[in-house]
């Protein structure tokens, strides 16, 4: 036997080497040539059936290649990306058309869509909308699972609370930051710490405490709690709100530390398992749903929704028991999560990273900068944008950005001509890093109806750039 007769079989590399070792042991057991090759092609064939005898090193070699092989053309993105609608193309960097022509050539992408707020984010842009078939992507949900906002309007007129009260409320009833929570004598229970779900998985187990110590508060960042105007121009059924101007609460925050280790556990699971994946997909490695991983993901990733949710809750419940208050309305919507969603008859997996659900009579909430107003919207259901609309203004300068070219003076000047007063908010969440609102909700008037306005008053956010 030699290497030219067992590379006509089509072994290659590393397998000719091992092949030919196991042919000569053979051969000098008696066998023939042609028994030999026969035995060599049954290895081909069915290499698991061959593992623990001679030929042991040769089969679990052929199955190594076979796994590399199948996992490269798993991860194979297609030559071009499917075609995807945008909305308010004249208001989106390139970097976010980049990043989404990359997501759109994924094997398991079957729709795309990108709100006029889109700008670059990790793996799927901030303000992309995609659908995969059998998949959910960590990064295309984002770090900040559950990230949400949340509208309280009060029976209270817009001017029924003076500035320094409204401080003074913000300072009492929230906190800012990471890794920070309220002094355990001040800290509240909710419902969703109590959740079977927490037993579920050893990665919820681990991470229950730092819920526990967190629930009620609010991260780093863009997240706030704002006391502002809420504006109705006409009586709404819907909302079952007169019309007129009132005393709101409007928040912004996430999951917290929780949230952001569930996304980078499962961020690296699922990148281990496309090792062959192209580098400009790297943070769009997915998870195939059915899989053990795909589920374990899907149910932290729900549970981290509701805590996100259950933050807001609080938040609300604590600023309205200290003015001695029930809300008229309370809305909230996440905006960093995924959803299953029947698609052209097809149950699909919507992955909205930074893009508010817009599903036909859904309310939602499109804020603009801590100095500009926000929405109150009520979905049309475009299909064409899977039912999505954006999660705010979106940044026109990336923090770094902003911190280099903003003055403090002159982010200040735009706050006083607003009348804004400000407690925390760092230079990179100024009102200048962020498009203007007004424009981005122009762009999407097919997308959502505008029912109300938010205009703040009194803001509070994190001083801290981090993004938790």
């Amino acid at each position: 036997m030699n290497g030219k007769q067992i590379t006509k079989l089509g072994f290659e590399r590393k397998a000719i080497g091992l092949a030919l070792s196991a042919a000569t042991l053979r051969e000098r057991a008696g066998l023939s040539r042609d028994e030999i090759l026969n035995e060599l092609r049954g290895v081909q064939a069915n290499p698991e059936a061959f593992l623990g005898g001679l030929y042991n090193d040769l089969a679990a070699e052929l199955i190594a290649v076979r796994g590399v092989q199948e996992a490269r053309a798993f991860s194979d993105l297609r030559p071009t990306p499917l075609p995807y609608p945008v909305w308010g193309a004249d208001l989106i960097d390139p970097g976010a058309h980049t990043q989404m022509d990359v997501a759109m050539r994924l094997p398991i992408s079957r729709a795309g869509a990108l709100m006029p707020d889109a700008h670059v984010g990790y793996g799927l842009p901030i303000g992309g909308v995609l659908a995969t078939e059998d998949a959910v992507i960590p990064y295309g949900v984002g770090v900040d699972i559950g990230c949400s906002m949340m509208l309280s309007v009060l029976p209270l007129p817009s001017n029924a609370l003076k500035t320094e009260e409204a401080k003074a409320l913000l300072m009492r009833h929230t906190r800012f930051g990471a890794g920070v929570g309220f002094e355990k004598r001040d800290r509240e229970d909710h419902a969703v710490l109590h959740e079977e779900t927490w037993d579920a998985l050893p990665i919820l187990g681990h991470l229950h405490d730092k819920a526990i110590t967190q629930i009620g508060t609010s991260g780093s960042g863009n997240h706030f709690v704002e006391f502002g105007t809420f504006s109705l121009s006409a009586p709404d059924s819907g909302t079952g709100l007169e019309a007129g101007d009132y005393l709101a609460v409007l928040s912004h925050s996430g999951s917290r530390g929780f949230g952001a280790q569930v996304a980078n556990h499962f961020t690296r699971l699922a990148q281990a398992l496309h090792p062959m994946i192209d580098k400009s997909a790297q943070k769009l490695a997915w998870l195939p749903l059915g899989s053990e991983e795909g589920q374990a993901y899907w149910l932290a990733m729900n549970l981290a929704g509701r805590y996100a949710l259950a933050n807001h809750d609080l938040i609300h419940a604590r600023l309205a028991r200290a003015l001695g208050e029930t809300p008229l309305l309370r809305v909230s919507n996440s905006h960093n999560l995924a959803w299953k969603q029947q698609i052209d008859g097809k149950e699909l997996i919507v992955h909205r990273k930074g893009a508010t659900p817009a599903a036909a009579g859904q309310l939602g909430l499109i804020p603009g900068s801590m100095a500009d107003p926000g929405f109150l919207v009520r979905g049309r259901g475009n299909p064409a944008a899977l039912a999505s609309a954006s999660h705010g203004a979106g940044r026109q300068l990336g923090r770094k950005a902003a911190i280099n070219a903003l003055a403090k003076k002159d982010v200040q000047a735009y706050l006083d001509r607003h009348g804004i007063t400000l407690i925390g908010g760092g230079i990179d969440e100024a009102p200048q890093a962020y498009k203007r609102i007004e424009d981005v909700i122009a762009r999407q008037t097919d997308l959502v109806d505008v029912l109300g306005q938010f205009m703040p008053k009194v803001v509070r956010m994190d001083t801290g750039n981090e993004d938790v």
